[in-house]
């Protein structure tokens, strides 16, 4: 008797389990018809899904309590089926729309999109730029397109105000940068020092207000056959807004917090503890712009932008070990008294008496 009470609980629990799972199968195809080969089923919300074959054919196993079936396919827009008494889901997807932008960009035909563009070609919207923290163009850029380098440098005469921009690790001066589509001039400085671009003469790329811009096409490509030699590295196009009877005010800010998290410590066992000081807080950054545009006439417009950076120099330079004063000078300063005139004047921290950083910037544009 025990052992049938046994084997009746174990049919039970197997009968609930095959109840508690559910197999969907079905077709996915375009709107022609055409099957979409590797096209992605999941479930939502669940870590459970299937890719389609030749035939655009898929067959899931849906755990329970799944409500909801998730299409996608490259260029296509997704899809949320819901899950209901049917075993067979069959979908059509719709080509997406955002990659039917036109781009202007690498190409002497026009009405090519980012699909049909034999080269590389990034563009990154006036919102992907916004979610970056208050920084020059540069910057932004750097945080959003992973060809693109630009880093601040220090103690590089001119170059500390202008940073050098690189596409593929290439100079700057092989770098073509186009604003609606016409070549914008490069800067008069030339980079010495060592810093990125030693010897090269490249484009201010802040003096453009992010504000002011639409979107960026960013050519991952040699383009020197259609654009000339200095687009050896690709091609930048910034396209600028056309808006209309809008106005928009931003406002950002930020800070560096060095002490954070215990940072300098972390190089405890590398530098001697002793060369590092309890940094102050520095770097304090703030931007403000504003954009606006009205129409002239029918067909005219005019699009205005105002935008102004704040940045506060920083200093990481290590404490100072060595002697201030040579012997026997008569007008030696105790050496308490000596760093704190230092802290004073000049905002060092404790036994600093150099700055080694990124100096301060100020831009309107």
């Amino acid at each position: 008797m025990k052992r049938l009470l046994l084997l009746t609980v174990a049919v039970l629990c197997m009968g609930f389990t095959l109840q508690a799972q559910r197999t969907i199968s079905g077709t996915v195809t375009a709107s022609d018809g055409s099957p979409l080969i590797g096209a992605t089923i999941w479930v939502k919300d669940m870590m459970t899904g299937t890719v389609t074959d030749y035939d655009g054919k898929y067959s899931l196993e849906v755990p329970a309590g799944a409500e909801t079936l998730v299409f996608s396919y490259v260029g296509y827009a997704s899809q949320e089926v819901p899950i209901g008494a049917s075993d067979v889901i069959d979908v059509v997807l719709v080509a997406g729309e955002s990659l039917d932008a036109v781009v202007i960009l690498g190409s002497r035909s026009g009405g090519r999109t980012k699909l049909t563009t034999a080269v590389p070609v990034d563009v990154i919207g006036a919102k992907a730029l916004s979610t970056n923290p208050p920084a020059p163009l540069t910057q932004m850029l750097q945080y959003s397109a992973p060809s693109f380098h630009s880093t601040p440098q220090t103690i590089s005469d001119g170059t500390d105000h202008i940073d050098p921009a690189t596409l593929r690790g290439l100079g700057p001066d092989q770098t073509l940068v186009l604003l609606n589509g016409k070549r914008r001039h490069t800067s008069s400085l030339l980079n010495v020092n060592g810093t990125v671009g030693r010897g090269s003469v490249g484009t201010d790329l802040n003096t453009i207000p992010s504000a002011a811009i639409e979107r960026i096409e960013i050519l991952r490509d040699g383009a020197a056959a259609q654009y000339g030699s200095d687009a050896i590295a690709g091609v930048m196009n910034i396209i600028l807004k056309k808006t209309t009877n809008t106005a928009t005010i931003n406002v950002e800010t930020g800070t560096n917090l060095p002490n954070f998290l215990n940072g300098p410590k972390r190089a405890a066992g590398v530098v001697p503890e002793s060369l590092i000081p309890t940094f102050n807080r520095d770097g304090q950054t703030y931007k403000v712009s504003t954009n606006f545009g009205f129409d002239v006439g029918k067909s005219g417009w005019v699009n205005v932008t105002g935008e102004y950076y704040n940045r506060a120099s920083t200093n990481r330079s290590g404490n100072y070990t060595g002697s201030v004063y040579p012997d026997g000078y008569d007008d030696a300063l105790p050496l308490d008294e000596f760093y704190r005139i230092l802290q004073e004047e000049n905002g060092f921290a404790e036994h600093q008496v150099m700055e080694i950083g990124n100096s301060a910037v100020r831009n309107a544009s």
